[in-house]
């Protein structure tokens, strides 16, 4: 009996990367699947003749297409680009800043966000890591790539990846919330308020809404962008040749200044800030206009704030870091003791960074320990591990079941003119507004449990929070 093949790729414009493949040889029905340019996974099964093993095939294919897959050529569609930050990170000649602890991740990591509870850390292998301030791990997941980023958005917080999703990672199991298109070689990610801001290796940028379809999409004035902040008002992009501030609901240009090469940015309630490859941290008003610089002795990959922008902070390709006040003054400069800081995050009087050596370390950044330092005293380090045990890749696409309806809202997909939305069926909420809610788990007709749904800041739409159960 001749062997059948069907091969699906997830194909939208807007879609994710990945490919499916079903090979029904007489009665062993062979799937494969995975990112497209990889081998991907295979799993064999075998069943008792021919019509089973082609009855599982049908039902397989159907289920992938019903998420969105279509058949494709093998080959024709190639794997995304991803590009990795480069830092050929030397040891800082300052001396050592006092680090309290430190925690090996275990590969070169991008991703940190801190709050009053916890800390996190996503790396190159894709496991994010959540401890406490005191330093005791979590939890931890695995996504199914790298992070390149973990940004927060009111109550909800996502991780950016290189298979191009961003991961909703509000819930117990993270889910799909955007999915980049493969032509975008991903630099750097924000969001706000459900809008999306995308910059890109090309020194494009992209602005993609709470239901996952593009904005806009915008060439940018410059290559290399790894800026991209967004607020209520504009996203704002750093690239090759400065900043460049743009209205978010049409990607019309409002103003662009320019600096030296934009490596990596932060913002404030009324200023934008630049670390560029010229040295220095660059401050500008949201209208455009240059307020300040902040002079390093190396290119700058990192910078964050304290509330207000009292304090500026950075990190450059020398494995040092640097405070400075508000109007420019450099107050100290120490060094890591664990690679050059490729994100960095302020709390509560300690500075946390992620760094090239795949660290997450907690920096005593109050004066009496910056002064101890600067005069050698430091504390002696607490090294942390990570858990001998990696976690398995999530499954973002498995969804528990539940008959319960009594314990959260309930929400229901339907076919919107080829669209699958998601709208509120319970009381109290607008019926005809539609819901942010993942991709990959949306099938026609079906209704989930989701912990709680909250109306957008925006108005028009609302937003799902936590776990989300599919109900019988």
């Amino acid at each position: 009996m001749s062997q059948e093949t069907t091969y699906l790729e997830l194909s939208e414009v807007d879609g994710a990367h990945k490919f499916y493949e079903v090979i029904v040889d007489n009665a062993t029905l062979t799937v494969r699947y995975g990112r497209i340019g990889d081998q991907g996974q295979v799993k064999a099964s075998a069943y008792p003749d021919n019509a089973r093993a082609r009855a599982a095939a049908a039902k397989k294919i159907g289920e992938k297409v019903r998420k969105g897959y279509a058949p494709a050529v093998p080959g024709v569609r190639q794997k995304r680009s991803v590009s990795r930050r480069q830092i050929v990170s030397t040891r800082s000649t300052a001396h050592t800043a006092p680090v309290l602890w430190r925690y090996d991740s275990g590969a070169p990591a991008f991703g940190i966000f801190v709050d009053g509870q916890h800390c996190m850390v996503g790396n190159e292998h894709g496991v994010i890591t959540t401890l406490d301030h005191d330093a005791r791990v979590r939890s931890q997941v695995r996504l199914p790539d790298g992070v390149k980023c973990i940004v927060a958005d009111d109550a909800w917080v996502y991780a950016g990846c290189d298979d191009g999703n961003v991961y909703d990672l509000s819930g117990k199991v993270p889910r799909v919330a955007y999915a980049i298109a493969p032509e975008i070689d991903i630099y750097w990610l924000d969001i706000h308020d459900g809008v999306l801001g995308v910059s890109d290796a090309d020194g494009g940028i992209t602005a993609v809404d709470h239901e996952d379809e593009f904005l806009w999409r915008r060439p940018g004035r410059g290559r290399s962008a790894w800026m991209v902040r967004c607020d209520r008002d504009a996203i704002y992009h750093g690239h090759s040749q400065g900043v460049t501030g743009y209205e978010w609901r049409t990607g019309s240009e409002l103003w662009h200044t320019k600096t030296g090469a934009v490596l990596f940015g932060w913002q404030e309630n009324g200023s934008v800030f630049a670390g560029t490859s010229s040295r220095e941290v660059v401050r500008l008003s949201k209208s455009g206009r240059h307020e300040r610089s902040y002079l390093c002795d190396a290119p700058v990959f990192s910078c964050a704030t304290a509330e207000g922008g009292r304090y500026v902070f950075a990190g450059d390709s020398q494995s040092s870091i640097y405070c400075f006040d508000a109007d420019g003054t450099r107050l100290w400069k120490l060094g890591t003791g664990c690679g050059s800081a490729y994100s960095m995050q302020y709390h509560d009087d300690r500075l946390y960074v992620v760094t090239t050596g795949g660290h997450l370390a907690c920096i005593d950044a109050s004066e009496p320990a910056i002064r101890a330092a600067q005069a050698g005293d430091v504390p002696e380090v607490r090294d942390i591990k990570a858990p001998r045990q990696a976690p398995q890749p999530v499954q973002p696409t498995i969804v528990e079941v539940t008959s319960d309806s009594g314990a959260g809202v309930v929400v229901q997909c339907r076919d919107d003119r080829g669209r699958l939305r998601v709208q509120v069926l319970s009381d109290g909420y607008r019926h005809d507004w539609s819901v942010q809610f993942p991709k990959g788990i949306r099938e026609p007709g079906a209704r989930y449990l989701v912990t709680e749904v909250r109306e957008s800041s925006r108005g028009g739409y609302y937003r799902a929070y936590g776990d989300i159960r599919r109900l019988r």
